[in-house]
């Protein structure tokens, strides 16, 4: 069976390559601007491209924060994509303080090089290994038709930092560091990357995530 997904459309994401990724992956893709539409999908993706306070805002102008979070107590699937996954946590402090859609406890902060003159520049732009944190298995999760070290594609200025290390599925290393790509807690996920743009192995994560 087809799973129809709803993309959440609010005009802070790449929603074409989302969708065809997702019909690459076997679903059937729309777009969803009203909590109706959200409401009636099997499945949510909550895209985003841009600054937390920005995204924010307009969600909460287009009446979709209360929808989405509806969603989520549900127990049906929510995938966030790059700022989608950062919405997600309790806080962002980009650009100020910004209450998030609390789904996964924690806060958003700026990548710090551990060399501030020397380190890697900000934002991160490129591919980067994930990374299982010690002891975390990736079988039936979005991550199970991939391996340890597997290359995916991030732009980003800022991370999810949860407050409890059981909801970080997958890390990279910034600058020698741990820092989480994937956030997950129940059925809400969170892709720090692109795994639109992540080639092969996204679209095997798309599948994983549409399977499981």
């Amino acid at each position: 069976m087809t799973l129809r997904v709803a993309i959440v459309d609010y005009g802070r994401g790449n929603l074409l390559s989302v969708a065809r990724s997702l019909e690459m992956a076997g679903a059937e893709p729309r777009l969803a601007s009203t909590a109706k539409e959200i409401m009636a999908s099997e499945a949510l993706v909550l895209p985003g491209v841009g600054a937390f306070g920005d995204a924010i805002d307009v969600l909460a102008r287009n009446g979709l924060v209360e929808p989405i979070k509806a969603y989520a107590a549900s127990g049906r699937p929510l995938l966030g994509i790059c700022l989608g996954a950062q919405l997600l946590l309790d806080v962002s402090f980009e650009f100020g303080k910004h209450r998030g859609l609390g789904l996964v406890a924690g806060r958003v902060e700026r990548l710090a090089p551990q060399d501030q003159t020397e380190g890697p520049k900000v934002p991160n732009v490129g591919w980067a290994r994930l990374h299982p944190p010690e002891g975390r298995c990736w079988t039936g999760t979005i991550l199970d038709a991939v391996e340890d070290g597997t290359y995916v594609y991030f732009v980003h200025s800022f991370h999810p930092v949860p407050d409890e290390a059981t909801d970080v599925l997958a890390y990279q290393l910034f600058d020698g560091a741990s820092s989480a790509a994937i956030v997950a807690r129940e059925n809400v996920i969170g892709c720090q990357f692109h795994p639109e743009k992540s080639g092969e192995a996204g679209q095997r994560m798309l599948a994983s995530w549409l399977r499981n």
